[in-house]
Parts: structure tokens; C-alpha cells; sequence
């Protein structure tokens, strides 16, 4: 999700864990990738991120994909850092645990052309999230890019 979605090692992105309290205890909010490359993938989910710019601080990139993939502004709470972690295409990812809540209906992201299918020369616009939903963790590690898991158990631990 973000900017330049090409398997480039060394690339970094920053995200935002949001979670609340909700009937099942701890619960996450995850984001589905928009697009035909992810409609059909059972880990088509992920946490709100993206690449950071170049002279950005992580936690304002974090904040501002949050608002570009969700469509609402992240809660003014204190982030808790949830360290670093690197995805199976390289690209690392810094990220922070957030509460707060919102209504998954509300949300809309910013879109982005892609060349589809692969090398017909063909494009098409997609949403970067297509959709978002709160689950508990445990529900969130099964959907969510493996590399990502640790994000959330880290973010159990603090929950206690």
C-alpha cells in the first residue's frame, strides 16, 4: 500500500496500528488492498501503511497513509511504538499501536493507476484500500501479510 508498489528492496513504509476495546476484547483494524492482484488472496489484508517521503518523519507518514488509505484522520492519542519488522518483499516496515475507533463504513482511500494485467500495457484505477474492518487478533494474523504478524503480537503484549 503507498506509493511505488514494486518488489525494491530497501524501500520503507510506516503504519498505524488503530485498536480498541470492543465486545471480544482487543480488537485491530485491518485494511484490505484494493485491486485484481488482491481481490481473490486470503492474505489480502494489511495495517494502514506506506512508503515514507524522503525528509518525512516515520510517525507523520504513518499518520498521514492512515488518512490516504482510510479516509479519516487518526486519532490524536498517544502512538505507542511497535518497532520495525520486514516483509518477505523486503520492504521494512516501522509501525505504531494507536486506540481509537471509527465506523469502517466511512471509509474511502485515495486511488492509484496500475498497468493491468501485468505487462499487457493496459491500466486501470483502483482504490489502494478497498475496505477495512475491525477483527480481533487473532482473526487479523490469519488475513494480514505474514510478515506483519509480529505487529500484532507486539501489540498483544502491551494490551496485557
Amino acid at each position: 500500500m503507498g506509493k511505488g508498489k514494486g518488489k525494491k528492496a530497501g524501500r520503507v513504509s510506516a503504519g498505524l496500528v488503530l485498536h480498541r476495546q470492543g465486545k471480544e476484547g482487543l480488537e485491530v483494524l485491518i485494511a484490505h488492498m484494493g485491486g485484481p492482484l488482491w481481490s481473490k488472496k486470503k492474505r489480502g489484508w494489511s495495517i494502514p501503511k506506506g512508503e515514507i517521503d524522503p525528509g518525512e518523519e516515520p510517525l507523520a507518514a504513518a499518520r498521514r497513509e492512515f488518512f490516504e488509505e482510510v479516509g479519516i484522520q487518526p486519532p490524536e492519542g498517544t502512538p505507542v511504538e511497535l518497532g520495525e519488522i520486514l516483509q518477505k518483499s523486503g520492504k521494512r516496515v516501522l509501525a505504531w499501536a494507536i486506540e481509537g475507533d471509527l465506523d469502517p463504513a466511512d471509509q474511502v482511500s485515495v486511488c492509484c493507476e496500475i498497468e493491468w494485467p501485468p505487462n499487457s500495457g493496459k491500466t486501470m484505477v483502483i482504490p489502494e484500500v478497498d475496505r477495512v474492518e475491525w477483527v480481533v487478533p487473532a482473526v487479523a494474523k490469519k488475513r494480514v501479510i505474514k510478515g506483519q504478524i509480529p505487529l500484532l503480537e507486539r501489540l498483544e503484549e502491551l494490551a496485557g
